[in-house]
């Protein structure tokens, strides 16, 4: 859980990920895992900047969601109106690829997810 939010704390404003890009970056679970995370404990962070693979915005929060890209400048395609229907975030244009800084602080929370996984026992009870 602190893995992905660290990585979604890391997005610059104007730039997006999908699900699956963070899943990837991690290189742990998918798209809904990270989803699921969002969903659950992401209110204090940028959470409009973690995009469906298609471009759209957060199920069910896409007029929020378009307050933050307006605002951010975040290049988007088609009519900015709405439930998100008739406008997605341009993926092409804003996708965020980290620069070598970034890059250790990724492998940094990825190294520290997978020692986490590692500590504990397969049966999932700690000693």
């Amino acid at each position: 859980m602190e893995a992905v939010l660290a990585v979604v704390d890391t997005i610059p404003a104007g730039r997006v990920l999908s699900y699956g890009d963070i899943a990837v970056l991690l290189e742990d679970g998918g798209p809904r895992q990270v989803g699921a995370v969002l969903s659950r404990w992401s209110r204090d962070n940028p959470w409009w900047r973690v995009v469906r693979a298609s471009g759209l915005p957060p199920q069910g929060y896409a007029r929020e969601a378009l307050v933050h890209y307006l605002a951010e400048g975040t290049p988007l395609r088609g009519t900015p109106a709405g439930d998100g229907h008739d406008w997605r975030v341009d993926l092409k244009a804003c996708r965020w690829v980290p620069d070598d800084a970034a890059f250790e602080l990724l492998d940094a929370l990825r190294d520290t997810l997978h020692a986490a996984k590692m500590s504990v026992p397969a049966d999932g009870i700690e000693s």
